[in-house]
């Protein structure tokens, strides 16, 4: 068998086993809506529609926090059943179920409670959990008990009964954070492929000349947006047949004798009668809908009703039943529907004035909430939905709601504001620039040093005001960025729950950052995941700044750990769990840090989930950081006349090494290379191709860096050999994992570790020296290992810490320890044993 609405095939005898809910009644079963999260359309290999169950062979979407799937032309059709993983606003409940998903399992998948396989590379099949990733068979679920542990991760995951957000309107790319760059082009494709491509699967069935293809809209907004169905029916088709085609197109499971089609014409949808009249055309009819001249795009319309009967939801009202049925007639109110209710939820008790009824559509990009007027007379609201859209009127729904008198707070992050303000200098600024209105806004919390402010905003439309405006709003020439920040109710987060914050940087080496920020959202909660390059660190360490104790996971080369450990080195006396563990997931070139504390050269494709255990399981590492004083005594390059003033003095912070000289030369081609074309440096091999370019370029360079330079370690004058680099070593990794300082004992320095608050100072002749480094023939030049260092440059020269490079004009760098060690995470060993075998 095969089913005509949603294609699910089943052999005769397990028909009595099928427990899937069909595409047209899912949205029935749903308690509380949650709107999907779709990103850019893409291309989706081997998965399926969860809506129409076929193949996704053009590019489809899919919901960036669950598994779902679906075709561009079946995305209205899918259901709002997305995870839930914050409170939003008034409900409140600690116990989760499991939120089960059907479908695109690999084919290796186990079931839990048979334990025989249940994925298929073939059909949609199976289900999974999208918290704790449990699987389970169709027929085999329903005996999983209800309740969620949450699973393997459970202590990293950040509970969604310990989050709040007041979304409402925000789309859930802006409350999840995720950048919109393709957004819009996506967007705009739908309102076309709504009605083009679902057409275009089905024109197929109509090459067959007995047989007629029709465009069906479903109401006047389809009209007005010039999307249809197409439907393929026998050119003898009986009416009923026709309808029952056009309702089966749109997923809508109810009586074919309650709807009608009406030829479409301009003049028909103006006039307010068309239903009537319809009707005596249709006597005429006989049966068919087609005659000599067949129109060939019709409208489904629904027949006028006296009285019908409506489901009301209890909603977030502690009752134990989904919904209640209750009979409408012409005369029936808000207000009587309220009345008649209450006794039906045993409430009779209550006053009618606590309670209001509301309206909530349930689209699958967005839930809209709408409370209905006390006098609002229910049966012609129903009328008017229909005429709008038949689709429409199936994903609505009334719930009857507690009038609690719920405070908005809309939180928003705005960075990009000049640094060292006071808060009045700030809301100045936003009043200037933003015209907020100080009744409804309050800056809650500055962040000085980094020129950045988080706004309470108690008002929906501001605070989506504020937030589109701040996208085109520029400071001194700084643009701004406002970013959606749940609250986190720190008190609710269970004992032992340690969550892990993620930072992913999308643009380092490989570029695979996309696929994680993907994959880490839909293992854990999307509230702890952060893009980098939406606002930097800083939105995520202030979320997380009331949980007692948290982990941060780094995605990113090295530049990006240093960049989030400066982040934290400055708020961390704001936080409540002031030095968290950082663990690193290496996406850069070089990635040295990421060597050292195991985490390998790089990212190539591993496993997620199995990355998140291993940051659980990984042990914790304490390491130096350095501050680098960097005090020009000249005026920069290309100051008119030397007339200008000396550039102020510059301090940066360095985590693994700094390099003068022929290292740091070499860093700088690279970046210029890489800011020229980015787009070619998308695999770490090519990056290395043009590092060993730019090198042979520089391979006849003559040895005077020690000319150019005087070196002063703990106060003592240090004697330079005749090198072409100098480099200042804080961890045994250097230039993509070579030991630069050596492995064997020398009497004149301690063995190196990364907690000894000592630096190692290493020299290098050249590129040649430099390569048979890198190659694990030579070591450099051991010079000096300290921890206070002062150079003189006394010329321009490249320098680079940590990957960024420059050139530096002549005068003071000074380096020496900086504030407390930080706390790594490096992989354990018995972990590297394991996914070795």
């Amino acid at each position: 068998f095969i089913s005509a609405v949603c294609n699910f095939m089943s052999h005769e005898k397990c028909l009595k086993n099928v427990k899937i809910p069909c595409s047209c009644i899912a949205p029935s079963l749903v308690r509380v809506p949650v709107a999907h999260c779709f990103g850019p359309p893409g291309h989706y290999k081997r998965k399926f529609c969860t809506v129409c169950r076929k193949s996704l062979e053009s590019p489809a979407f899919r919901c960036e926090v669950c598994e779902l799937h679906v075709h561009t032309d079946c995305i209205l059709f899918a259901c709002s059943d997305c995870r839930q993983c914050h409170q939003d606003g008034h409900q409140d409940h600690d116990t989760y179920h499991h939120h089960w998903r059907e479908g695109n399992l690999s084919s290796s998948a186990r079931c839990e409670v048979c334990k025989k396989t249940c994925g298929s590379s073939e059909v949609l099949s199976g289900m999974r959990c999208e918290w704790c990733g449990i699987l389970a068979h169709a027929a085999c679920y329903i005996i999983v008990t209800p309740e969620c542990t949450f699973g393997r991760l459970r202590n990293m995951i950040l509970p969604p009964s310990c989050v709040q957000l007041f979304s409402r309107n925000f789309s859930k790319l802006h409350c999840f954070r995720i950048s919109e760059n393709l957004q819009t082009e996506s967007d705009e494709d739908d309102d076309v492929d709504g009605s083009t491509q679902g057409s275009a699967k089905d024109v197929q069935i109509s090459t067959d000349s007995s047989k007629q293809t029709l465009k069906i809209f479903d109401g006047n907004d389809a009209v007005k947006r010039n999307q249809f169905r197409l439907i393929s029916v026998p050119r003898i088709a009986k009416n009923e047949e026709v309808v029952e085609a056009a309702l089966r197109a749109y997923y809508i499971n109810d009586d074919q004798q309650e709807y009608e089609l009406q030829t479409f014409t301009q003049q028909a949808l103006l006039s307010e009668d068309v239903i009537n009249r319809n009707d005596a055309a249709e006597d005429s009819n006989l049966g068919s809908v087609f005659r000599e001249s067949v129109p060939e795009a019709w409208i489904i319309r629904a027949k006028p009703k006296d009285e019908e009967v409506i489901r009301i939801y209890p909603a977030w009202l502690k009752v134990g039943m989904a919904y209640v049925s209750l009979r409408v007639n012409k005369d029936s109110t808000t207000q009587t529907v309220i009345k008649e209710v209450l006794p039906l939820l045993g409430r009779q008790t209550e006053c009618l004035q606590n309670f209001k009824l509301v309206e909530v559509l349930m689209g699958s990009k967005q839930v809209q909430r709408m409370v209905l007027d006390n006098q609002e007379l229910i049966l012609n609201r129903l009328k008017d939905i229909r005429k709008t859209s038949v689709r429409q009127m199936n994903q609505t729904r009334f719930y009857i709601v507690e009038n609690s008198k719920s405070i908005v707070r809309v939180n928003l992050f705005v960075g990009g504001l000049p640094p060292q303000l006071s808060p009045e200098e700030y809301t100045n600024i936003l009043k200037d620039e933003l015209a907020i209105k100080t009744n409804v806004v309050s800056v809650s919390h500055v962040y000085q040093a980094q020129g950045a402010v988080v706004l309470e905003i108690s008002c929906f439309s501001e605070a989506e005001r504020i937030y589109m405006l701040v996208k085109d709003t520029t400071v001194n020439d700084k643009p701004l960025n406002a970013v959606v920040i749940p609250e986190v109710v720190a008190s609710k987060i269970p004992q032992n729950c340690c969550p892990l914050l993620v930072f992913v940087n999308p643009k380092s080496g490989g570029l695979k950052g996309r696929d994680l920020l993907y994959s880490f959202r839909k293992l854990l909660n999307p509230h702890q995941v952060f893009e980098l390059t939406n606002g930097g660190p800083l939105p995520g360490f202030h979320t997380f700044s009331k949980v007692p104790a948290f982990r941060v996971l780094v995605c990113g080369g090295d530049g990006t750990v240093g960049w989030v450990l400066g982040a934290l080195e400055e708020i961390r006396h704001k936080l409540a769990c002031s030095e968290p563990s950082v663990a690193i997931l290496p996406l850069g070139t070089g990635n040295d840090l990421g060597r050292v504390l195991r985490w390998g050269a790089g990212y190539s494709g591993e496993d997620p989930y199995s990355i998140l255990v291993s940051v659980d399981e990984a042990d914790d590492v304490l390491m130096d950081r350095w501050t680098i004083l960097l005090d020009a005594e000249e005026p920069a390059e290309g100051a008119e006349n030397g007339v200008a003033e000396p550039e102020p003095p510059k301090i940066v912070q360095m985590n693994n090494y700094c390099g003068l000289g022929i290292d740091a030369e070499l860093s700088l081609d690279f970046h210029h290379a890489r800011e020229e074309e980015p787009g070619k440096f998308n695999s770490r091999f090519h990056n290395k191709g043009v590092y060993v370019k730019v090198g042979l370029q520089k391979i006849s360079h003559t040895r005077n860096l020690h000319k150019d330079l005087k070196l002063q370690v703990d106060q003592h004058e240090v004697e330079l050999p005749s090198i072409e680099g100098l480099i200042f070593i804080n961890i045994p990794s250097w230039g993509s994992g070579a030991d630069l300082w050596g492995s064997e004992s020398d009497n004149r320095f301690e063995k190196p570790r990364i907690d000894d608050g000592l630096l190692e100072v290493v020299g290098v002749t050249g590129v040649v020296h430099m390569g048979q480094v890198q190659g694990g023939f030579r070591s450099g030049i051991r010079i000096a290992q300290g921890s206070y260092f002062r150079v003189t440059l006394l010329k321009p020269i490249p320098v680079q810490v940590d990957g960024e490079p420059w050139i530096q004009a002549p005068g003071q760098i000074i380096i020496s320890a900086a504030g407390p060690k930080v706390h790594m995470l490096k992989k354990s060993k018995q972990k590297q044993k394991k996914t070795g075998s």
